[in-house]
């Protein structure tokens, strides 16, 4: 088995993984624990021996199919890889080569990569905050990180970052709640920055700095809190239209639903009263909120709700869902009577439509297939009353998976165990005392786990072992799964589409002859896309073996339409699709396989234009000036502009005789895509417009006149430069019925890979260009895409004026000629006097 050790590099913002393999017959007990710091010697001698045969391990994540490789040498018997701390693609799997060693592989280790997420330090002098006395665990954890959770018992509140390998006690400040109020904790919920605890009705939030009551400053009532929760599935990628924000918790009182956001803010979103109005109930029924929970769709929000007329014996359980994104609440086919003290808790299943279970003291009640197959949960005896059968305890909670599992714990911790689909429940064999306080919850490589309270203020969590015991019944009732094999090539469960754009998915299903098995497809979402099936079906020695082939895709023409942003808003969304077999059992490893298809703008994505960088050149502070007569406007006075280096980049440095066309580039955070074969068009961002292009409206075919910046501008008068020409008012050239006749010898301002069509400078000037470049094709993306480059243009040196180089040399010419007349003179007159006077004087005579 392969085991890890992670080390948290802060400063690079990554993860040093220090791996080995160790046999778990033969190794030290800090190993089959996952706490060892460093391999046994038993491992270093065992990893040394694999590496000699061409071992090496390599990590691969789930999420976003990256692969990081292993160092080149080994470090004492461990290897060394490198991952960036990510926080959308934390679900990671260590693999290694196909080496065997006395006959035995390394088993695959799936397991949670995180940064680590801090738990509050216990603070002297603080107390305790629980539940009730007597009363069961209570537990939350962060749906993407499952191993950060916070579980509350009657005497502790624990926390931990790591799946309670290492755990803290919560505790809060004295003289803020009396010892009732501190004893009477009835939920909580994590939050990214602290704890959310309802204690009678009122609403707390415990972080790092402080403990404090939430109230009417946070626009929610003072009291009269009945719950609060947050999602359960975790959905890392999602669509948001209209920059809308999504809620990272809802809580809600009898007659009103407030979410919260990631900045504290909490909104109302309903009230029972509209409701009523929405639901077109009379005026003269009782309507109040029993219970709130988040559904499967990452954007969804489903309330129950209590509907009586009398309101003496029973009630009705109704439903409706509400969508974050169109802000549309619906009402669903779901009616449920009960006794009036029944109090229902939904559990929503990891499914593209709405699936959940719903559970009272006793019972289970199922709802299947957006609500289209409904009733109560069977059992081989007492017609589904889960009390009968466990000594007349009462259900505590139920723990569903991504795989379908379903199990319900009753407060004895007698376990009954079900799937998705399922009608019926078996009861599994007993594995804790019924006197302890248990929950159940995922660790860090994805397992169940028993987290157990004990008497004497410690806990301790222990693996559970579903799989197996799901077998071992199993085997007894000698239920077996219908088919042999599920398969599929869904790599992702996120995928986005754009315009253009075609997924293509197979799903394969294995299964004996005669069965008569087939892959059911189900959508959830607007109807925005088209599908196409193939089947290719094949028997063979007594098996059947049936390959679905699916195809979605998109054919929506948004050339030449007036309603360009309206046609487009129509047509994107997110649409939620689920595979599975027409039927299957619990004893089926996995029943479904469910992902989402995003069709719309893609944030990540973006171009670039070829040969442009930010780094590959010194950034020094300038500003250059341009020539009011080059402006589009014609101002009246020059522009001085600095130059914003994080913003234009690096300039391209060319002569003023040199044709340039821009490369476009396409790019999401993968990386490089494909090079933009459509049209687009550019302008200078500060107002230049002395710069041209070297293809007319005729050289291109166009048969009528093509759009220009200055006929666009005269059409969108009101609106910015950046958005009088784009891919919503675009139409081409090319056709007698669009357009009109005009001037085809002007310059053809669109420009693609293949059309030849290059901008040109003035000859003999130099200048700075800022340019923008739009994609101008309407059918290439949902988005805006656009990206700015630079050019620097080097002219000739400019010619002089004829007159000036005439009086210039005229004036040079009289300069020399007044020098060589004055040196005449000059040495003239040295002349004359040497001609009187000798050169050498005589010498004076002596005096006697």
């Amino acid at each position: 088995m392969w085991h890890y050790r992670a080390i948290p590099v802060f400063e690079n913002l990554t993860h040093v993984l220090i791996i080995w393999v160790f046999d778990p017959e033969n190794a030290d007990p800090d190993e089959l624990l996952g706490t060892a710091e460093a391999p046994s010697r038993n491992s270093i001698v065992l990893s040394t021996q694999l590496a000699t045969l061409g071992q090496k391990p390599t990590i691969f994540t789930i999420l976003r199919r990256k692969v990081y490789m292993a160092d080149a040498n080994m470090n004492d018997g461990t290897w060394r890889i490198t991952v960036p701390m990510t926080i959308d693609d934390v679900l990671k799997e260590i693999r290694g080569n196909q080496v065997t060693f006395q006959d035995c592989f390394i088993a695959d280790h799936f397991f949670l990569l995180i940064s680590s997420l801090p738990t509050f330090p216990e603070i002297p002098g603080f107390l305790p905050i629980s539940s009730q006395a007597g009363s069961q665990l209570i537990s939350s954890w962060n749906p993407c990180v499952p191993s950060y959770a916070v579980v509350v018992a009657d005497t502790e509140t624990y926390q931990t970052n790591d799946s309670f390998r290492t755990w803290t006690r919560i505790r809060v400040p004295p003289n803020i709640l009396s010892d009732d109020e501190r004893q009477s904790v009835s939920h909580v919920t994590l939050f990214h920055s602290g704890i959310f605890f309802v204690i009678n009705g009122i609403l707390y939030l415990k972080h790092f700095h402080a403990f404090r009551r939430l109230g009417r400053n946070e626009n929610i009532p003072d009291d009269g809190i009945m719950g609060i929760t947050t999602r359960k599935w975790c959905w890392i990628n999602y669509l948001l239209k209209n920059e809308r924000r999504r809620s990272e918790v809802v809580l809600w009182t009898e007659n009103e639903v407030y979410f919260g956001y990631f900045t504290l803010e909490f909104v109302r979103i309903i009230t029972t009263a509209e409701l009523k109005i929405l639901l077109n109930l009379p005026p003269s029924a009782t309507l109040t909120v029993h219970n709130v929970e988040y559904t499967g769709h990452p954007l969804e929000l489903a309330v129950l709700l209590n509907y009586c007329t009398t309101c003496t014996v029973t009630k009705s359980i109704c439903i409706v869902i509400y969508n974050e994104d169109s802000r549309q609440w619906a009402f669903q086919d779901f009616t449920l009577d009960v006794p009036m003290d029944t109090f229902l808790v939904p559990h929503f299943l990891f499914a593209a439509s709405p699936e959940l279970v719903l559970h009272d003291k006793h019972r289970i009640y199922y709802c299947y297939h957006n609500f289209t197959v409904t009733g109560v949960l069977q059992t081989p005896t007492e017609n589904g009353n889960l009390s009968m059968l466990s000594n007349e305890s009462i259900i505590h909670e139920v723990f569903v998976d991504y795989y379908g599992n379903i199990m319900v714990k009753m407060e004895n911790n007698i376990i009954f165990y079900f799937k998705m689909s399922i009608t019926d429940a078996v009861k599994l064999h007993e594995w804790v005392n019924n006197t302890i306080r248990t929950t159940i919850l995922l660790s860090t490589s994805g397992h169940i786990y028993i987290l157990c309270a004990l008497d004497n203020d410690t806990i301790y969590a222990q693996e559970y072992p579903l799989k197996l015991e799901a077998q071992s019944i199993a085997f007894k009732t000698e239920e077996k799964c219908p088919y042999t094999a599920f398969n599929n090539d869904i790599s992702r469960i996120f995928y986005f589409l754009d315009k253009g754009d075609v997924l293509r998915l197979w799903t394969q299903l294995v299964y004996p002859d005669n069965v008569g098995l087939y892959t059911i497809v189900e959508y959830y979402g607007p109807k925005i896309l088209k599908i196409k099936r193939y089947t290719h079906y094949e028997i063979a020695f007594g098996h059947c073996t049936k390959t679905l082939t699916l195809t979605f895709f998109q054919n929506i023409n948004y050339e030449g339409v007036d309603n360009y942003f309206q046609l487009q808003d129509q047509n994107t969304g997110l649409l939620l699709v689920q595979l599975r077999p027409s039927a299957y059992s619990k004893t089926c490893t996995r029943a479904h396989k469910v992902f989402q298809i995003a069709i719309g703008c893609d944030m990540h994505k973006y171009i670039r234009v070829k040969g442009f960088s930010k780094n590959e050149c010194l950034h020094h502070d300038f500003t250059y000036v341009i020539e009011k007569s080059y402006l589009r406007h014609r101002p009246s006075e020059n522009l001085r502009i600095r130059y914003e280096w994080e913003d234009y980049g690096c300039p391209l440095r060319l002569e003023a005789t040199d044709k340039f066309q821009p490369v476009i580039q396409l790019f999401n955070d993968d990386g490089f895509l494909k090079d933009v074969q459509v049209n687009f068009i550019v302008w200078e961002i500060h107002g230049r417009d002395d710069y041209s292009f070297n293809t007319t409206m005729k050289e291109s075919g166009c048969v009528n006149e093509a759009q220009t910046w200055k006929s666009m501008i005269e059409l969108n008068k009101d609106l910015p430069l950046e958005e009088v020409w784009g891919p919503q008012n675009y139409r081409h050239c090319f056709s007698y019925v669009i357009g009109k006749p005009g001037d085809l010898t002007q310059p053809y301002e669109i420009i693609n890979s293949s059309n030849n069509n290059y901008i040109i400078w003035p000859l003999g000037l130099s200048g700075m260009y800022v340019f923008r470049v739009k994609i101008l094709d309407p059918n290439f993306s949902f988005c805006n895409l656009t990206a700015i480059f630079a050019i620097e243009t080097v002219g000739a040196i400019p010619s002089p004026s004829a007159y000036l180089v005439a009086a210039f040399l005229f004036i040079l010419m009289l300069l020399v000629l007044t020098l060589l007349v004055l040196s005449y003179f000059r040495y003239m007159n040295i002349y004359r006097q040497h001609i009187y006077e000798p050169l050498h004087k005589p010498p004076k005579p002596k005096e006697s």
